[in-house]
């Protein structure tokens, strides 16, 4: 097996181990997180309904001009305050964070950090 293989395995083995736990509702959605080596992806999810509330990403027309030019933490940031404030639009103020096998540092905590700033509770 290689080393890439090897890392994706052991990161998808600790993503399931943190999904058994925790479960996105219509009141209080699972906010998941995914990063590429180029973009971030931010979702909020009803997992009881197995829908996608509302998705932000790196790419995203409405953000492509703020980002430009910004390190990742910087547009992690960015994307995780626009998640929070399109989510305060639907009435969605309490959310579960799914950090997606990823460790707590970095760009995921800088997501997590704007949506905070947003005004997401979790």
């Amino acid at each position: 097996m290689s080393k890439n293989n090897a890392k994706t395995e052991r990161r998808n083995k600790i993503k399931r181990r943190i999904r058994s736990t925790i479960r996105g509702t219509a009141e209080k959605p699972r906010l998941s997180v995914f990063k590429s080596n180029k973009h971030v992806n931010l979702q909020l999810i009803n997992d009881l309904d197995n829908m996608t509330i509302l998705s932000v990403s790196t790419q995203s027309n409405g953000l492509a001009g703020e980002i430009k030019d910004k390190s990742p933490l910087e547009a992690a940031a960015i994307i995780g305050k626009a998640l929070a404030e399109s989510a305060k639009d639907k009435g969605i103020e309490k959310v579960v964070f799914d950090r997606g096998g990823y460790k707590y540092h970095g760009i995921v905590k800088a997501a997590a950090e704007g949506a905070r700033a947003g005004g997401l509770d979790f």
